[in-house]
């Protein structure tokens, strides 16, 4: 399915309509490059799950947790280059907890990624603010 976005706020609204979707235990592959959206969009997903904190990107702590209705890890990808990066991180523990995990970068962790991992590949659309979003494995 393909959605536009015209501003950062249709973004994060965007998030939130798909977090009143979320069950628990979900994987969000986001794929897209610098300032695409990745954050925002999380911003919009934990509001929509009643989280308080405030998110921003994890990408010096490489992953974040924030609580709501779910628990979601929010994890940044972008210095992972390897499998010993990848272990580093504990992603592979994070996978059984039930929690939302929200993963930026995934291009980098491709191969570690759950078959049934909902992926969201966002592009420039046709003016600064717009973003394309293609999103496979859940309904929006």
């Amino acid at each position: 399915m393909e959605i536009q976005t015209n501003s950062v706020q249709d973004t994060e609204k965007l998030g939130e309509k798909i977090a009143a979707s979320l069950k628990g235990g979900e994987i969000l592959a986001m794929y897209g490059g610098m300032g695409m959206g990745k954050t925002a969009f999380t911003r919009g997903l934990a509001r929509g799950l009643g989280a308080k904190e405030s998110v921003s990107s994890p990408t010096f702590a490489l992953v974040h947790e924030y609580h709501g209705r779910l628990t979601i890890y929010h994890f940044d990808m972008f210095r992972v280059t390897g499998w010993d990066d990848l272990y580093s991180t504990g992603f592979f523990d994070y996978l059984e907890t039930g929690a939302v995990l929200v993963i930026e970068w995934s291009e980098n962790i491709e191969g570690a990624l759950p078959e049934n991992a909902v992926k969201i590949e966002i592009r420039q659309g046709d003016v600064p603010e717009s973003r394309i979003f293609q999103i496979e494995g859940i309904a929006v």
